[in-house]
């Protein structure tokens, strides 16, 4: 008889299943570091676990990078973080759906940090007599000048990135965080699969430009789902979910200025869901809509689904409903006239269809020209998402 040597190789093969020549997947271990001061030159973070302290800057000519699957967490304590881009800078943060980049706080409490800002010099509009480029300043306290005439301008790209717990109102209209900000950012910039979770003001916010959203999340966020004005126009915007919980105010806000612009953002596939119970952000300005538009803010929006939008009865009984008009003007210039279309709209659980701002007018499905603006459904769905880890917090997913 033959003896059989078996190498231990071979035998570990017969035991495991596995072959010396397999590939195994490496264990990857995260880099650390802090983030801080403003940027000098390009820099890519390579997958870990970063502390960001302070208002950081990528200026013009550097672009910053994070690789899949890092987690960037700010501390409340050590004073006011973020991480504002700069026009000409770039921020490249590109994730995946099952490794998400996450900006997060310490304290997980909202309004901890002032989220993502970035800058462009995309057009927008701030006043009805200037000519063109306009600029403005901005309202995040830094005071920056933002405007332009270049509807390319391109911030970077951002996939699969979720920010947590930002947004904050400091001082009304002067000095506010949501938990993405985007100051004239062009269409040259990408912004895909993105999650704003549990902030203490607006979820996404657009300050003009050119710049369009593609599956997006804004949940649990304080104050509107949504919200733009000086003139945004995004064209190629789709997949918006929006879910209130516990706060907030509209799902979405539109406005403009007060400029009656020929211009208008198109947004399609839309799912606007407040939750039993949630409550306004403050009883001083009643906010209980899914959309609203106000000073000739206008768009485009078709296979909208509206859920929730109850009337509040304490501690005073205020109206809430689908559609709200705010002022006598934007229902003239822009329901009347042809700039407002809602199209494939399925409203269910929510007291009343439109909502007038004032006692001087009533908007009705009949108010719009041509009536075609508007159309309701039985059939409509809404916004289409495909979940993973980057739509879900502590394993528990934000697609309600």
């Amino acid at each position: 008889m033959k003896k059989l040597v078996f190498s231990l190789a071979i035998l570990a093969s017969i035991f495991t299943g596995c072959s010396d020549n397999e590939d195994e997947t490496p264990v990857r271990t995260p880099a650390t570091g802090e983030i801080t001061g403003n940027f000098t030159a390009s820099k890519t973070f390579a997958y870990g676990n970063y502390t960001l302290k302070g208002m950081v800057q990528i200026p013009a000519g550097v672009t910053v990078t994070f690789e899949a699957g890092s987690t960037i967490t700010s501390d409340a304590t050590t004073g006011e973080n973020g991480l504002v881009v700069l026009n000409g800078g770039k921020l490249i943060a590109e994730g995946t759906a099952s490794e998400p980049i996450v900006f997060t706080s310490l304290q997980k409490l909202p309004g901890d940090w002032a989220g993502i800002i970035m800058y462009g010099d995309a057009p927008i509009v701030n006043s009805a007599t200037n000519p063109a480029p306009q600029t403005a300043v901005s309202e995040d306290g830094l005071t920056k000048t933002y405007g332009g005439s270049n509807p390319t301008h391109n911030g970077g790209s951002l996939k699969y990135v979720r920010v947590e717990y930002a947004g904050k109102v400091i001082t009304s209209n002067n000095k506010e965080h949501n938990g993405f900000s985007f100051y004239s950012v062009g269409s040259g910039t990408t912004l895909e699969n993105l999650v704003s979770y549990k902030g203490n003001d607006d979820g996404f916010e657009f300050y003009g430009g050119t710049a369009s959203l593609k599956n997006a999340i804004s949940y649990g966020n304080s104050d509107d789902a949504f919200d733009w004005q000086d003139g945004w126009r995004g064209q190629n915007n789709t997949n918006w979910y929006a879910y209130q919980t516990v706060k907030g105010n509209y799902g979405i806000e539109a406005e403009a200025k007060s400029v009656d612009n020929a211009f208008w953002p198109v947004v399609t596939n839309i799912t606007l869901k407040r939750a039993t119970g949630t409550i306004t952000e403050a009883q001083s300005e009643v906010q209980l809509d899914a959309i609203q538009f106000k000073k000739h803010g206008n768009g485009d929006f078709s296979n909208i689904v509206i859920d929730g939008y109850k009337n509040q009865t304490t501690p005073t009984a205020v109206n809430g409903g689908a559609i709200q008009i705010l002022d006598l003007i934007t229902n003239t210039s822009q329901v009347a006239g042809g700039k407002i279309k809602l199209n494939n709209v399925k409203i269910t659980n929510t007291d009343n269809v439109f909502i007038s701002g004032a006692s001087t007018f009533t908007t009705s499905a009949t108010s719009f020209v041509p009536a075609t603006n508007w159309t309701t459904s039985t059939t409509a769905t809404g916004a289409t998402l495909v979940g993973g880890a980057w739509s879900s917090v502590n394993g528990v997913t934000l697609i309600q």
